[in-house]
């Protein structure tokens, strides 16, 4: 099938492309059982992700199952606060540990290392030189709150009750915190793209656990700096962003106010609502339940054919939320088949 030279980049840009591209979040990673393998060679979670050689591997493993559009670099958002100078750790079957921030000395230790996470740029480079000329290298970091939130509560939870404490009764240290964040980030973000990233997404996993006033200091502001600081050492540089969780309001006000590129919606955002409300502020990207990717089936196919016709003028189409683990890849195969049939106006 003939495609446009980069798709996923041209919807961002120029807000125009023949076909709807495609990539998954966690496209990347365990349900893939190529990706169990190359994960046993790795020393614990943190080392797989700053080793080069199989963090390239992991990043273009999907790649050759599947016809997806893009690459997401295989990382961690919780490499900033590692690079600060914090404890962090993987639990196997339990997820991240760090030693929980609890006042403005501890943030003072804080101290952002790039060569700690440098070879994060080193897989980009590496990875950049295999990808199709229709594949967009895609890099990210996890947006300031949600960072903020881990090193707070120490862990990740449903309802980041430190974290929130922090927002409403301790804003001097959550701002100092997160200006440290902020500033690792935009650091961090630059060596991505001098190593080849041609697109970032900021992941603001729990956006939704704030709102009002608050959604605008601790979300909308500093994405929102995190966005001028790139586009002033590249200017219209593409930017994704992703508030998961956030209330449609909340999505407009981050949509128009931050001057990101695309937005990201999860799988609460009503199709109704977003193409009538959001979509005429630009591309959006999703939104897809990933328990219907992980069902599989008719179910699945049904929704992805309404996101498409609901938003298939400027989608790319994705998940609310990663790929969960015990999806199995054939149901991933089918979904691209079935959003690359859309694409050429053949009975999906």
């Amino acid at each position: 099938m003939h495609k446009p030279e980069k798709p996923v980049l041209s919807l961002l840009t120029k807000g125009v492309s023949d076909n709807i591209p495609l990539w998954l979040m966690r496209q990347a990673g365990r349900y893939l059982p190529e990706y169990q393998e190359i994960r046993k060679q790795a020393n614990g979670f943190i080392d797989f992700c700053l080793t080069p050689s199989l963090a390239a591997e992991a990043t273009l493993q999907p790649l050759r199952r599947f016809d997806v559009d893009a690459a997401i670099l295989f990382a961690d958002i919780l490499l900033v606060p590692f690079a600060l100078g914090a404890k962090v750790s993987f639990l196997e079957g339990e997820g991240p540990r760090l030693d929980p921030m609890e006042d403005e000395k501890k943030v003072e230790e804080l101290f952002y290392t790039q060569e700690t996470i440098a070879p994060v740029f080193e897989t980009l480079r590496r990875v950049k030189p295999q990808l199709k000329d229709y594949q967009t290298l895609i890099g990210f970091c996890g947006g300031v709150w949600t960072v903020a939130c881990y090193m707070i509560d120490g862990q990740g939870r449903q309802d980041f009750v430190k974290a929130k404490e922090a927002a409403f009764h301790q804003p001097a240290f959550l701002k100092a915190l997160m200006k440290k964040i902020e500033e690792a980030s935009l650091a961090y973000l630059l060596g991505q793209i001098d190593a080849g990233a041609e697109v970032i997404q900021i992941f603001e996993s729990h956006a939704g656990q704030l709102e009002g006033q608050a959604f605008d200091d601790f979300i909308i502001q500093p994405t929102q700096r995190l966005v001028e600081g790139i586009r002033k050492q590249h200017p219209n540089f593409p930017i994704i962003g992703f508030p998961r969780g956030a209330s449609l309001d909340d999505y407009k006000k981050y949509f128009h106010q931050t001057g990101i590129s695309g937005c990201g919606l999860d799988q609460n955002v009503s199709l109704e609502e977003a193409k009538e409300q959001l979509l005429p502020l630009g591309c959006l990207q999703g939104n897809l339940d990933p328990t219907l990717l992980l069902e599989g089936g008719a179910a699945m196919e049904r929704q992805a054919k309404k996101i498409l016709g609901a938003l298939g003028s400027n989608l790319i189409f994705n998940l609310g939320h990663g790929v969960m683990k015990e999806t199995n890849p054939d149901h991933m195969a089918r979904l691209v088949s079935l959003v690359h049939g859309f694409q050429k106006g053949a009975e999906a």
